[in-house]
């Protein structure tokens, strides 16, 4: 019998309220866990930084000033339905959303998790105070972030991650600039091209690192993915109507600009991704780079879950079937346990949320969930991270760009210091002690210390580029009113 308290009295421990099941994230995983939870019956509270639900796959024009439009969108009636859903729970009393709520810190309160939130302030709004939230169990769904590799000039202005361009795009209707070269591995580079490109963008390079005919290897996975093929094929044909064709074996070697982007020099690659034949020029003022995404783990690693490198290369959290972490209580979702797309995020949401109020999954949703994973281990095999894309980082590329460190600087302090791994290279030559703590440069910091190395990039390795002692920014009042706050009161939940 799974164990609820439900009752407005018994939610409270000091002045604080305790809820049954906390859900970070308001993407596809975490408002799939969110509906599901509620409606087995658990009281439940949605953290989101974002002011609107959808997270990045479903991210749209602010709802106060546009009607919704599922324009560009994939399984939208599969958002507008979570979304119903958890609205009919919120009207109930049985979920609660709060958007512009930032998590920044998570944490073992005996039998219960408290979570720090901070508020992300909406342009025009007010600041509410700083809070926490006291949980019997907890969802994350945090999602994932472009990973980026360095090249020369990766750090002028002009230079996007794909995932940026996209998203200014759907969420604003802003095109990050008008003669675009669109570049890195995957089958996201896909809508990100066909979106500029329907918006008005000229996408001059469509840049593939791997081939594509790796499917025919897998093509049985590959059938088994019908509406994944749809929407390659729907691609491929608003890409041929803008002409732009899709390169494969190519990378961008260097960004071209004094000031800002000017233009890239493309190169063929083999399938180690050493540069074969000679070097081409592209002019393009805007250059939108991803190597896949890395997900985002800074919540669950501070709660102390186990870890496994994933079919891609990325730390993923490891979860049962049930996706339960290592953590008693504690529940992990989506990209975090493995970057496979949204509808296996959705799948993975659902069952966490049923999980976490005590209520047996749906069988059918853990059989998606097995089908989805295999097709996402074959598409990362199909589209890898090259095996020698460190043969593209001169001595002056910025690996590093908050504390500005070179690769020539990352090479000696290997060399001469014993900086061999990014713990030591964090230490002794600052490489992730900018603002962004690692989330940019961790990964290929990793990566170019290994080849420096001659091994593998190791669970270690990117544990130490991964782990961060605030999951968010946070006013360093509210760090200062945590020495103030008086002692909890004790109680029983």
């Amino acid at each position: 019998m799974r164990e609820q308290t439900t009752g407005p009295e018994a939610r409270s421990l000091g002045a604080t309220r305790v809820v049954d099941v906390a859900v970070v994230g308001g993407g596809p995983a975490g408002l799939a866990a969110a509906v599901s939870a509620a409606e087995a019956g658990a009281d439940v509270v949605l953290l989101d930084a974002a002011g609107q639900l959808g997270g990045q796959y479903w991210r749209h024009r602010d709802d106060a000033f546009h009607e919704p439009d599922g324009h560009g969108h994939h399984d939208w009636s599969v958002f507008l339905d979570l979304r119903d859903r958890l609205g009919a729970a919120s009207r109930t009393g049985r979920a609660e959303h709060r958007p512009w709520t930032s998590v920044w810190l998570a944490e073992r309160d005996g039998d219960l998790f408290r979570l720090r939130t901070t508020p992300v302030l909406p342009a025009g709004g007010t600041t509410p105070a700083p809070g926490e939230v006291l949980a019997r169990r907890v969802v994350l769904a945090p999602g994932a972030y472009d990973r980026q590799l360095p090249v020369p000039g990766w750090d002028l202005p002009g230079v996007v991650a794909a995932g940026g361009a996209q998203a200014l795009l759907k969420g604003h209707g802003v095109l990050t600039g008008r003669r675009v070269v669109v570049a890195g591995t995957g089958p996201f580079l896909l809508p990100v091209a066909a979106g500029l490109a329907d918006a008005g963008a000229d996408v001059v390079a469509l840049c593939e690192a791997a081939d594509p005919r790796g499917w025919t290897r897998r093509i049985g996975t590959a059938l088994r993915q019908g509406a994944k093929l749809g929407q390659a094929a729907g691609y491929a044909a608003r890409l041929a109507r803008h002409g732009v064709r899709l390169r494969t074996r190519t990378v961008v070697t260097e960004v071209l600009g004094d000031g800002r982007v000017t233009g890239v020099r493309l190169a063929r690659t083999d399938a180690d991704g050493l540069v074969i034949g000679q070097e081409t020029t592209v002019d393009a003022d805007t250059v939108a780079l991803g190597w896949g995404f890395t997900p985002q783990l800074e919540l669950p690693l501070m709660l102390g879950v186990a870890t496994a490198i994933g079919a891609d290369g990325s730390l993923v959290v490891r979860v049962d079937p049930a996706q339960r972490s290592s953590v008693p209580g504690l529940y992990v979702a989506g990209e975090a346990t493995g970057v496979g797309g949204a509808v296996l995020a959705v799948a993975e949401g659902h069952i966490a949320g049923r999980a976490a109020a005590g209520a047996q999954p749906d069988p059918a949703r853990r059989r998606d969930v097995v089908r989805h994973r295999a097709f996402a281990r074959a598409m990362h095999a199909v589209y890898p991270v090259p095996r020698r894309w460190q043969s593209w980082v001169d001595g002056d590329t910025l690996v590093c760009r908050c504390e500005e460190v070179t690769a020539s600087q990352l090479r000696a302090a290997c060399r001469d210091l014993g900086a061999d791994d990014p713990r030591s290279a964090r230490s002794l030559a600052r490489v992730g002690m900018g603002r962004c703590q690692g989330r940019i440069c961790g990964w290929p910091a990793a990566g170019l210390l290994a080849h420096l190395t001659d091994r593998e990039i190791t669970e270690d390795d990117l544990l130490a580029s991964s782990r961060r002692p605030l999951a968010a920014h946070v006013p360093l009042g509210t760090l200062a009113a945590l020495d103030r706050a008086a002692p909890n009161e004790e109680a029983t939940p």
